[in-house]
């Protein structure tokens, strides 16, 4: 069961929309074993209930990890990239218009050369969520 699921499940106009993308997001995330902080759910559930925005949100998650700039662990920076990556999918998947392009890959993904199947996620499934949802 997904953090976001009772979002989904009450149907309020726009909570489901929002719950729906991140629960994407962060299982796009889970494709390259990636999980998502504590911090980034409850933010998250912040967006997701209208207290902040997705831009809001990014700008609170880089201010977190700036904060901790430094002292990261090797696992706590894949947690990083799946906050920051998560956060990104979930302000795609909510934008009225779409275009995937190599540009557009890069701005949600930027960490290095990316993973096999993180690329085959951003070129196939992305896409007919975004279709499926539209």
């Amino acid at each position: 069961m997904s953090e976001f699921d009772e979002y989904i499940r009450q149907g309020e106009p726009g909570r489901s929309e929002k719950a729906a993308a991140w629960q994407a997001a962060i299982g796009l995330q889970d494709v390259d074993g990636l999980q998502p902080s504590a911090y980034l759910v409850d933010t998250a559930k912040r967006h997701i209930e209208g207290d902040i925005t997705i831009d809001q949100v990014k700008g609170l998650i880089d201010s977190y990890y700036k904060s901790r700039q430094g002292r990261l662990s090797a696992e706590e920076e894949r947690t990083e990239e799946a906050d920051k990556v998560s956060a990104r999918i979930t302000e795609l998947l909510q934008e009225d218009t779409f275009s995937f392009t190599p540009a557009e890959f890069q701005r949600i993904h930027p960490f290095g050369e990316g993973n096999t199947r993180t690329t085959a996620v951003f070129l196939f499934i992305i896409p007919a969520f975004f279709w499926l949802c539209h």
